[in-house]
């Protein structure tokens, strides 16, 4: 009678997973150690080569016209985004210990600005009607911009130094609260977008340390309140709530911006009219280079561009909460996670604002939309986090493996360094005693105590053992 064999059992490779799962290539990718870093340095590098060949094509025709070259506008931007890669080298090469110190001065330097042009707006330059700018040698400088970056940093490293008393509710609030406050409240008078850019900060720090809920509804109460009376002292903001319900019901006016942009996004389609064919930059979309460029992007790439651009965000968003999930060190934990809040939901609330989600807010797209301060700010928290994600462990390990490239040497670009060992925390007492005083000793202990207790006399004529004193008898 002959028996069937078993079948044989094969071992199962990396292939046959592949096969079965499309996206184990792709884990497989982000498992690497420097994955962060690589992953940030793509859709960051994306961004900032589409926003300069959208920038060139939408503030064509209006460089052209104010100053008889198409290229004047990109130019500028061009010099911003090389001073911008500036930024980005010298914040990969800073440890942590700098971005602490950091905070303090950007955020008095920053501060100090924004009180200047409160207090007295002719010292600034005045842009469709808001005070936002101040001239520094040459440069329109927007404080605000240091503002939200000062915040992050300064915010993180009280927090971390108060971790120990976040319980008690006047440790929690003072300093922090008073001085995001007056900040908020300095910004939201010119720049209702930069409120809440700051706001966003402020709840992603708060979050990410661990703050109860009630806080967190105790603080939106209050930014709620400060919100609307911000939006009720100034009628052009009441007239662009009024047209975000319906733009066209004033479509020559108040509603002019918005109805232009989404004629640019219906022009569009799918695939575009075609890289620098907009129409609607032809004087009929405002700011079309900047607080609109979003709506250029549809006209031009169609709905594939908008959604590369989106796609991208998304990768920057991801990779920037993933730096923050692997840091071992708190502070770099909270700024990592700040940063990116901030500049995603920035984002995310200017392209709302075109295709028509929310209230127009005037806040431009990080790292597409032409402006010097944006710009260059965005790449130094770009090239913060690089080195955060420089400062994972895995990637600590691995660099420290390879030793400094060859481009690492030539840009001075120095290796994280490695996190130091855990020490053993260990009592002051005598050596073998047990640290909590309380606890029964250890058996060791408990037999020599017992041995040095059967030595003693015990007949009544022996002469009693001399008590010690401070290593001497008592003679």
């Amino acid at each position: 009678m002959s028996t069937e064999s078993e079948p044989r059992r094969r071992t199962v490779t990396p292939d046959d997973r592949a096969a079965v799962n499309p996206f184990a290539a792709l884990s497989g990718l982000l498992d690497r150690p420097m994955a962060s870093f690589y992953l940030l340095l793509s859709a960051a590098g994306l961004l900032l080569t589409i926003g300069l060949l959208m920038v060139l094509s939408a503030s064509s025709i209006k460089s052209y016209a104010v100053t008889g070259s198409a290229f004047a506008l990109f130019n500028n931007q061009l010099v911003y985004a090389g001073l911008g890669l500036v930024a980005f080298w010298l914040a990969l090469r800073l440890r942590v210990r700098a971005f602490r110190l950091l905070g303090y001065p950007l955020l008095a330097v920053s501060g100090g600005l924004l009180l200047l042009l409160f207090l007295l707006p002719s010292a600034g330059v005045r842009v469709n009607g808001a005070v936002l700018w101040i001239n520094i040698g040459g440069l329109q400088v927007q404080p605000s911009e240091p503002a939200k970056l000062a915040l992050a940093l300064w915010a993180a490293d009280v927090l971390v130094r108060k971790r120990a008393l976040l319980g008690q509710g006047k440790h929690l609030l003072v300093p922090l609260f008073p001085v995001a406050g007056v900040l908020l409240a300095i910004v939201g008078k010119e720049d209702l977008g930069g409120m809440l850019s700051l706001l966003l900060i402020l709840l992603a720090v708060l979050w990410v340390t661990g703050v109860r809920f009630r806080v967190f509804g105790m603080l939106m109460a209050v930014a709620m309140t400060g919100i609307v009376m911000l939006i009720i002292a100034a009628p052009h903001r009441i007239a662009r709530l009024t047209s975000f319900r319906d733009p066209f019901a004033d479509a020559q006016d108040t509603g002019h911006q918005a109805v232009q942009g989404l004629f640019a996004l219906s022009t569009g389609g799918w695939w575009g009219v075609g890289l620098g064919a907009s129409r609607q930059k032809w004087g009929a979309l405002p700011e079309a280079h900047n607080d609109f460029i979003f709506a250029i992007i549809g006209e031009e790439l169609g709905v594939i561009g908008c959604l590369l651009v989106i796609g991208l965000f998304c990768v920057l968003g991801y990779t920037g909460f993933r730096i923050a999930r692997r840091a071992t060190d708190p502070f770099v934990r909270i700024v990592s996670a700040a940063c990116t809040v901030w500049l995603i939901g920035q984002a995310f609330i200017n392209m709302g604002g075109v295709v028509g989600l929310v209230p127009i807010t005037g806040i431009t797209l990080p790292l597409i939309s032409a402006g010097g301060s944006s710009l260059v700010l965005t790449m130094f928290v770009i090239g913060m986090l690089a080195s955060f994600a420089r400062m994972e462990p895995e990637a600590v390990a691995a660099l420290h493996a390879r030793g400094r490239t060859k481009w690492a040497k030539l840009l001075g670009i120095p290796l994280p360094p490695r996190p130091r060992p855990q020490r053993d925390v260990r009592s002051r007492t005598e050596p073998g005693s047990h640290p909590d005083p309380g606890a029964p000793r250890p058996a060791p202990v408990r037999a020599a105590a017992a041995a040095a207790r059967s030595t003693a006399p015990a007949a009544r004529g022996s002469a009693p053992v001399p008590r010690q004193r401070g290593g001497r008898s008592a003679s």
